[in-house]
């Protein structure tokens, strides 16, 4: 008789294999990295109506450095901390930037870059030392959000600014359809609702969240092709209650068979639901007889159709 898998098999990463993942996939990232180059895209828009200059950035999970050589393109006088989990990927970061911090270092007298290899949920920082926290596409691979943001939260100086992007449950829908035949694994990685991250922001102590979802669609001509991708961005299934044993060949032509029935116009969609957010570090103030008997901060919630 199977067994379902449990929360824990569900949500659950193992972060060793999360860290080799993305070393193993640093010089096959970019080229397979449509969706997040979207993302990072439409994040920077964003970031051009925030009004303010940063001193000092702290780019959380870097992957190969590209959010990173922007931040300090617009920001030539900040210092960028570019994080990542996996070594791999800081070393590309740092191929990628050394030529752009080079010409700005002989500009303004300082090195901007500075690499860190470290756990989102664990930053070692200074508390209050940062003006702001970018992460794009990052956060998903944690297993304790709340730990995260606190962290965010702590690193920030009042009035710092977390800007953020992640994927919500519909991420990989056909692909979770398309393999749910063997009910006792997890084959496609789980991720959190909006909602819920609303949540956590306001329990780390940000003030009044925005966030917003849009869902982005890759299009392929076959199954195999969207996890050959998949494979070459480090996303591989983490989660405990994955398979440890190697898939035949059975498994993946059934997966391949069930995929064809989300064929549309002679392609088939691979959906990604992205979550946007940005929150403030508010001036801590006592609080007043009206907050202890709320108990809540309100969050933005915005929903693109």
């Amino acid at each position: 008789m199977s067994q379902a898998p449990t929360q824990k098999d569900i949500y659950h990463l193992d972060k060793a294999r999360v860290r080799a993942s993305f070393d193993r996939s640093a010089d096959t990232y970019d080229a397979a990295a449509v969706m997040q180059k979207l993302v990072r895209e439409e994040m920077l828009n964003r970031l051009d109506l925030v009004s303010m200059q940063p001193e000092h950035i702290l780019d959380a999970g870097c992957g190969t450095g590209h959010a990173s050589q922007a931040l300090m393109q617009k920001y030539p006088q900040a210092q960028v901390i570019s994080l990542d989990l996996a070594m791999g990927m800081l070393k590309k970061t740092q191929s990628m930037n050394i030529s752009l911090s080079q010409r700005i270092k002989q500009t303004l007298g300082f090195n901007k870059q500075h690499l860190l290899c470290a756990d989102i949920e664990q930053l070692p920082l200074v508390d209050a030392s940062l003006d702001m926290v970018w992460s794009n596409l990052a956060i998903q691979w944690c297993n304790d959000l709340d730990a995260a943001f606190t962290n965010m939260h702590r690193v920030l100086r009042t009035d710092g600014l977390l800007m953020f992007s992640t994927l919500g449950p519909d991420t990989l829908k056909e692909l979770r359809a398309a393999s749910s035949l063997d009910g006792e694994h997890v084959h496609v990685s789980r991720f959190i609702d909006m909602h819920d991250i609303g949540d956590a922001l306001v329990r780390a102590g940000f003030a009044a969240p925005v966030l917003d979802v849009e869902r982005i669609t890759l299009t392929y001509d076959d199954a195999m092709s969207v996890m050959r991708d998949l494979k070459s961005i480090g996303a591989h299934n983490a989660t405990d209650g994955r398979s440890r044993g190697l898939q035949g060949r059975g498994f993946l032509k059934q997966i391949s068979e069930n995929y064809e029935h989300f064929r549309k116009d002679g392609k088939l969609p691979a959906t990604f639901e992205v979550v946007y957010g940005h929150a403030w570090k508010p001036v801590v103030r006592p609080k007043t007889k009206i907050d202890l008997e709320a108990g809540f901060a309100p969050v933005t919630f915005h929903a693109k159709k």
